[in-house]
C-alpha cells in the first residue's frame, strides 16, 4: 500500500488478519515464490525484502547505495529465477530459491522504463526474456546470452504490459497506453 505497509486480508472474515510493516516507502510488488510459503516485496524505499507467510518480519533485507526503484517483478515458469524490471532501465535477474541473490551474469538492457512500471515476462521455456517501454516497443532478449534478440513498435505510447502465451509458446500479448491489447506472433 501507499502507506509503507502490506495487509494479509482473510475474505472469509472480511477482515485483515496480518500486517506487514517494515518498508520505508510506497509499496509496489508482492510476488509469491517457493509454493506460496514466501513472498518478495519491492518498495519506493529502493529495497527488496523477502518474508515467510504469516511472519511480519522480513527475514532477507537487500538495499544498495546504488539500487533503483523495481515496481514489477515477474516469477519465471520454472520458478528459479525473479526478473526485477528497474528504473535505471535494465532488468535484474535474482535467484528465488534459497536464498534471493543477484545474478550477475543475467542482466537485460537496451530499453527505455524509467519512470514506467513495465511488465517483464519469460518464454515458457526459459529461452527468452520480454519487456515492453515507454517508446511503446516490444524488446526480446536471449537468455543465455543476455543480448537484445530483436525490438519492434508494439504500441502508441507506453507498452506496460507483456506476457509469453504458456501454450502456444510461439506468441506474446501485449498492452498499452494506447488502450489496445495485440497478440503477437
Amino acid at each position: 500500500m501507499a502507506d509503507k505497509k502490506i495487509v494479509q486480508w482473510d475474505t472469509r472474515a472480511n477482515e485483515i488478519v496480518q500486517e506487514y510493516d517494515r518498508h520505508l516507502g510506497a509499496v509496489n510488488t508482492i510476488t509469491f515464490i517457493d509454493q506460496n510459503r514466501r513472498f518478495v516485496t519491492t518498495s519506493d524505499d529502493k529495497s527488496i525484502r523477502l518474508w515467510e507467510w504469516d511472519i511480519p518480519v522480513d527475514f532477507k533485507y537487500i538495499a544498495e547505495p546504488n539500487m533503483y526503484p523495481m515496481p514489477s517483478v515477474t516469477l519465471s515458469p520454472n520458478g528459479k529465477w525473479l526478473g526485477f524490471q528497474s528504473m535505471d532501465n535494465q532488468i535484474l535477474i535474482y535467484g528465488a530459491q534459497n536464498r534471493l541473490r543477484l545474478n550477475r551474469k543475467k542482466n537485460f538492457k537496451g530499453h527505455m522504463v524509467a519512470g514506467y512500471a513495465c511488465q517483464m515476462g519469460f518464454s515458457p521455456d526459459m529461452s527468452y526474456v520480454v519487456s515492453g517501454d515507454a517508446d511503446g516497443r516490444l524488446n526480446i532478449w536471449d537468455w543465455k546470452t543476455t543480448k537484445l534478440f530483436n525490438k519492434f513498435k508494439a504500441h502508441d505510447g507506453v507498452s506496460i504490459g507483456c506476457i509469453w502465451h504458456p501454450h502456444e509458446t510461439s506468441k506474446v500479448i501485449t498492452c498499452g497506453w494506447d488502450g489496445l491489447i495485440k497478440l503477437w506472433d
